[in-house]
């Protein structure tokens, strides 16, 4: 018999609008990761806090900012705020923010 994959759905989708709990920023999501993906170096000098690899993890456009963050879930909140993200990018994943939630823009295959 093989394993047992726990499936874990992810709390935040591409488009809504977050918060971060430890830094206080606010950010938009651009794709979402089933459990970290990045390289183990990243994670010890970064991820300082330890959060769990084998959760959701986030692609976040940060608000006022040029850069994006990479975000472990439990670092995340839904954003009460429901104003726009400022954030270059924005632009190059989204048509328009529609109540509280950015619309992806339709790409051809």
């Amino acid at each position: 018999m093989g394993t047992v994959t726990e499936i874990v759905r992810p709390n935040f989708s591409i488009g809504e609008l977050v918060h971060h709990r430890r830094f206080n920023y606010r950010g938009v999501v651009v794709d979402v990761d089933p459990r970290f993906q990045g390289t183990e170096e990243w994670y010890e000098v970064v991820a300082l806090s330890r959060p769990p690899k084998n959760k959701p993890w986030y692609h976040v456009l940060v608000h006022g900012a040029i850069h994006s963050t990479y975000v472990a879930e439990r670092n995340l909140e839904a954003d009460k705020d429901m104003n726009p993200i400022e954030h270059p990018g924005v632009s190059h994943y989204f048509s328009r923010l529609e109540n509280g939630r950015y619309i992806p823009i339709a790409r051809g295959n």
